[in-house]
């Protein structure tokens, strides 16, 4: 048998130290049938390279709230449902008029943009790999987001001017009287909020012979249901707050407000709140988020059944009309593993350098610099911070190891009406007025991409979903403790000083404690079977599984035990057959004689001696109460006793037939060893 060092075995149960090949478990014999330290060594490792992390908790403080802690736990939402409403907005019929004052508005490229069917599996993927600490996608190969870049080459708002603020309202009459000359029945209406429904069918088609007044109150309709289907887009589903009438008061004012900052702060919220687990759907400029995702992921990208010639403007129009490609199995676990193996390979960290210059409006080419502002972007309420020192490879630089981000409070308008929030909201508005000023610069040649690497991998969270099913790591675990609890069983205690006895004990309760709960855990958890497509179930579904579950402990955790060591044999001697509390005492690797203690029924001890020609006269166990409150077999539930030796219940003196003695060659794992230890004897 083999010496094992116990205070490096010590450490490593306790995770005082990290494992060392050198001093964790060392052994005198390269035969031992213990599992060895390098054994030990590689189980460890694979766990700290298999965890989610994050690590570092110092960045993503809210890791509890947010979706991925609940999809590792195995509680699918499935696809988010998502809410853009561009599908009739070629069913309005707008005059030259209109469509001058819809440009002068700044729209005028936004009007161009046709419906884009939503990819819900896609979109949902990149949601949680969304981080609302810092506004970023953590993906393997490090952070990226939307950018105001982004928003002004893929859709043409600008993303320079005045910032989208103003009055809030609760009701809908009064404002809409104003500006649209009609007041919406109360059926259309809820709260501060319209239906585009009624939008649409009194001011679709205006008239050719309408009044300035007139089409100008169309238009103001259609840009109102312009953002309320597309950049501003609710959950509600089919609903705009009419808060934004006033700024379409006048056309070329309207013009001079930073649309695409408003839209890119307007995203940036509903992707945090989008990648809270308790949510289920999702709104904004979805559109910018699935073509920005073909641009710069090489993740669910269709084919275009005819790749362009040259270039369109907005860029997004790269990807409307038909597209070919494999559809079939693209649902949420697809692309979650897809960017949980994402390779740098499958990054274009720049896309746009290879567009032709000349399609880029000049307005939009001014303003680009403001791609790279670290600022405050304001959409009302929302106000949400860009945070491109993160993300600096998409602008063609270094990656250094980006500062803290200062926390800051997510306000929201509450329901009292007319209320200007730009006094609310100060400091916010002063980061945005100071925007020129925080313009992130390139690091230059000092800047090591690897330390940022190094430092990213400490602080993301690099698995969403987890790289092997639940049911395999149940059965890893399972088969990582029993090789601890055979280890702890039997370290020798000679020797050893009181402190050090105690500390084996408690090794020992601990590990048999944790076998205990973890076949808990996995009777809990086969009561809720994964659905990896669907929807989690009800919330009085789950009630209802969890009263049930106690009329059916007992049966489940056998019946969950036994498929965990499906495939593990167990070799009963053909001698056992009853059990009774019996104890097999511990064998002591530093004696040569042994003496296998059976306690029957009636509480007598029958020694059975193992005769040696080279024996002494010292026992194979040690007593409990020398050792602490550790046993070999712990008899719980109904449990455990099924790895215990049953013995038949007899005062007759058993003969040495009567014990199984198993040759080292016949086991297959050291889980076998400590499962036939139970009722055999190593030879």
């Amino acid at each position: 048998m083999p010496s094992l060092n116990f205070k490096g075995f010590q450490r490593v149960i306790t995770g005082q130290t990290p494992p060392s090949l050198g001093h964790t478990l060392s052994t005198t014999s390269s035969a031992s049938p213990f599992p060895t330290a390098a054994t030990y060594f590689r189980i460890i490792m694979d766990v700290y390279t298999t965890n989610p992390g994050p690590i570092d908790a110092s960045v993503l403080y809210d890791q509890e709230k947010h979706v991925s802690s609940a999809v590792w736990e195995g509680q699918e939402r499935g696809a988010l449902r998502c809410h853009e409403h561009t599908s009739k907005l070629d069913q309005w019929m707008l005059t030259s008029k209109q469509i001058e004052l819809v440009e002068k508005s700044g729209f005028g490229y936004l009007r161009l943009i046709p419906a884009i069917s939503l990819d819900n599996p896609l979109i949902s993927a990149l949601v949680e790999r969304w981080r609302r600490e810092t506004n970023t996608f953590h993906l393997n190969v490090g952070e990226m987001t939307v950018t105001l870049e982004d928003v002004a080459y893929l859709v043409g708002l600008a993303i320079d001017g005045e910032p989208v603020i103003g009055v809030t309202y609760t009701t809908c009459d009064s404002v809409c009287e104003k500006f649209l000359g009609k007041a919406p029945e109360s059926g259309y209406t809820s709260g501060g909020m319209v239906k585009l429904s009624w939008l649409k069918e009194y001011f679709s088609q205006c008239p050719e012979d309408a009044s300035a007044e007139d089409v100008e109150r169309h238009t103001r309709a259609y840009l109102l249901y312009l953002v309320g289907s597309t950049i501003f887009s609710t959950t509600t589903g089919n609903k705009v707050p009419v808060m934004y009438l006033p700024l379409f008061e006048n056309f070329d004012q309207a013009g001079k407000y930073a649309w695409g900052a408003a839209a890119l702060s307007f995203l940036y919220r509903a992707l945090g709140n989008a990648s809270l687990k308790s949510q289920s759907t999702i709104s904004g400029g979805l559109t910018i988020l699935q073509c920005w995702s073909y641009y710069h992921l090489n993740v669910g990208r269709p084919r275009l059944t005819l790749d362009p010639l040259h270039d369109f403007f907005p860029l997004v129009l790269r990807w409307k009309g038909k597209q070919s490609g494999p559809t079939t199995n693209r649902d949420v676990t697809f692309y979650r593993k897809a960017l949980d193996s994402l390779k740098t390979t499958d990054v274009e960290w720049c896309p746009y350098r290879n567009v032709d210059n000349t399609v880029i409006p000049d307005e939009i080419k001014r303003t680009l610099i403001l791609g790279r502002s670290k600022t405050m972007l304001i959409c009302y309420d929302k106000a949400e911070r860009h945070l491109p020192d993160r993300c600096l490879r998409q602008y063609g630089m270094r990656q250094p190891i980006p500062r803290n981000v200062q926390r800051w409070e997510r306000k929201s308008r509450g329901v009292d009406g007319g209320v200007d929030l730009s006094g609310k909201m100060e400091s916010e508005l002063n980061e945005w007025m100071e925007r020129r000023l925080h313009i992130v610069q390139d690091g230059g040649d000092g800047v090591d991409d690897s330390e940022y690497i190094q430092w990213y991998l400490k602080i993301t969270r690099k698995f969403v979903g987890r790289p092997i099913p639940i049911s395999s790591e149940f059965q890893r675990m399972n088969a990582a403790l029993r090789d601890i609890a055979y280890i702890a069983d039997r370290i020798s205690t000679h020797g050893m000083d009181t402190e050090q006895i105690q500390s084996i004990s408690r090794i020992r309760s601990i590990v048999h404690e944790g076998l205990r709960d973890h076949i808990e855990e996995i009777a809990l958890a086969s009561t809720t079977p994964e659905n990896e497509s669907g929807k989690r179930g009800r919330g009085k579904e789950k009630v209802r599984r969890k009263n049930n579950m106690g009329k059916r402990k007992r049966k489940d955790d056998l019946e969950n035990f036994n498929a965990i060591c499906e495939g593990i044999p167990i070799h009963m001697s053909p001698t056992v057959n009853v059990i009774d509390n019996s104890h097999l005492c511990l064998t002591d690797n530093e004696v040569d004689q042994s003496q296998l203690c059976l306690t029957t029924s009636e509480g007598d001890v029958i020694p059975t001696q193992l005769c040696s020609n080279d024996v002494d006269e010292s026992q194979l166990c040690h007593v409990v109460s020398e050792i602490g409150d550790s046993q070999l077999c712990d008899m719980v539930n109904g449990v455990d006793s099924q790895f215990c030796d049953v013995v038949r219940e007899s005062d007759q003196k058993p003969s040495l037939d009567t014990i199984e003695v198993i040759t080292q060659s016949a086991l297959e794992t050291s889980e076998d060893i400590a499962q036939k230890n139970d009722f055999g004897v190593l030879a």
